[in-house]
């Protein structure tokens, strides 16, 4: 394109005003009025290259009208999914920033949507029980925004570790939340049980109940967790997390249980067992290790 500069007029100088306008960038009334690319239009350019680390200049270019119009996007004008090149913007950036604050690592923020930003939208949508196809569609964003209490002010350049939880938060939360555990498998329903024993020993007013399937929800009852060894390919019936980074797994049960829209979710978690038997291999100190984690992290999850 032709670099458009100072003395130019007309409908493309009011797109540029408007965009660089609703950006936040300072432009005279009588410049906007009459459509012309003014002193103030040109500061305007001048200070928004400078920010986007373009080289210097007060023309906008072809590099410059790129990246603005990249930066008017908010999240869910449109459809972002892994392509080459990849989709650049302000809303990959609102994306990531909100994945990373839910506990799904997009990686850094940096407004592309690569191969990491793609692996946390998958995660994201199988925690809510959705099609994992890595796609954000309007139906991503609509369960992102759900969430917007949750993510809503803050900033996340990675995944924001949640520490351990301490004997007291710990026995509090488990005194007031109601929480139902089961499991799918006989090494799970072994962690599953560990879990219970250990809740009891926390606070002997626990409201985390073992039952034996989903069907025993109970009213009330803030979730029902499901254990299992690995979580089912392409099963979109239930939520599912993974629990292969215990950091985020707090924050990833507490999105899980935020964005269902079943009054009693049902969160099935991944065992990172990697197909163990009962063949030697796994012992009861792995059992009672993860039994640790787990109501670390579920506490954790629940301690708002």
């Amino acid at each position: 394109m032709e670099p458009i500069r100072e003395g130019a007029t007309g409908a493309a100088v009011e797109d540029i005003q408007e965009r660089l306008a609703s950006l936040g960038y300072g432009i005279s009334q009588e410049e906007r009025s009459s459509q012309s690319f003014g002193t103030s239009t040109a500061t305007a350019v001048a200070r928004f290259r400078l920010d986007h680390e373009l080289t210097l200049g007060q023309e906008v270019d072809s590099a410059t009208w790129s990246t603005l119009v990249d930066e008017g996007y908010k999240m869910g004008d449109r459809t972002l999914y892994l392509r080459l090149p990849n989709f650049h913007g302000a809303d990959v950036r609102q994306l990531q920033t909100c994945l990373n604050i839910l506990g799904f690592s997009a990686g850094t923020v940096d407004g592309y949507y690569g191969v990491h930003t793609e692996a946390a939208v998958k995660e994201f949508q199988e925690s809510i029980g959705a099609l994992p196809d890595g796609m954000a569609f309007p139906d991503t964003f609509d369960a992102i925004e759900r969430l917007h209490h949750v993510w809503a002010g803050k900033s996340a350049n990675g995944p924001h570790p949640q520490g351990v939880m301490g004997f007291a938060r710990a026995a509090n939360v488990l005194e007031r939340v109601k929480l139902s555990l089961t499991a799918e498998d006989p090494i799970s329903r072994n962690i599953a049980g560990r879990i219970w024993n250990l809740a009891s020993a926390t606070n002997d007013k626990s409201g985390l109940d073992i039952v034996e399937s989903t069907a025993d929800k109970k009213p009330g009852t803030r979730a029902l967790l499901v254990l299992a060894s690995d979580l089912r390919e392409g099963d979109t019936s239930v939520a599912s997390i993974s629990m292969d980074d215990v950091d985020t797994l707090p924050m990833r049960i507490r999105t899980a249980c935020e964005g269902s829209e079943e009054e009693v979710p049902t969160i099935r978690i991944g065992l990172p067992l990697g197909g163990h038997k009962y063949d030697g291999t796994f012992t009861t100190g792995d059992a009672q290790t993860f039994a640790v984690m787990l109501l670390d992290a579920i506490c954790a999850a629940f301690d708002y």
